[in-house]
């Protein structure tokens, strides 16, 4: 699968022994009625039993400026949020990260078990979208084990 293209998102949650986050490239738009939106986990990740506890969760869509926190979020757990400049709460406890051009808060819709994942299915509540088209940031991609922007082909 690493020869397909993906957006790179940051998933990030509260929990209660404090925020959790993670990198995924899995998401994926699935219904515009009800807005839901899908993302698989591992079975093994770090971040799975806070994952099925939670009610709610913030899906960051990464500019390519922020590659820096694609990599963060993919190291281990206890250095992901230990630069708190880098990101906030939402008024409804879940950690937001800062200049990410596009985030959506939903709720846990369903967790459906997939093989040794769990495709996570969330219902939109809210989105932030900063990008405002003349100044809108290009996604960040991940493509053969490399990041990646968005050119057009004209």
């Amino acid at each position: 699968m690493r020869r397909h293209p993906a957006g790179v998102t940051i998933v990030t949650l509260d929990s209660e022994s404090g925020p959790v986050g993670f990198t995924a490239t899995s998401f994926a738009s699935l219904s515009m009625n009800p807005p839901l939106i899908s993302f698989n986990i591992a079975l093994n990740s770090s971040s799975i039993a806070a994952l099925q506890a939670a009610g709610s969760i913030v899906v960051h869509l990464l500019g390519e400026h922020q590659q820096h926190l694609s990599q963060r979020f993919s190291r281990s757990a206890d250095e992901r949020f230990s630069d708190e400049s880098l990101w906030a709460r939402l008024e409804t406890g879940e950690p937001v990260l800062h200049g990410t051009p596009i985030w959506m808060r939903t709720t846990v819709h369903q967790l459906i078990p997939a093989g040794d994942h769990v495709l996570v299915i969330g219902l939109i509540t809210r989105i932030h979208n900063e990008n405002d088209g003349e100044a809108a940031a290009a996604p960040l991609l991940y493509h053969e084990g490399r990041y990646h922007r968005a050119t057009p082909l004209d």
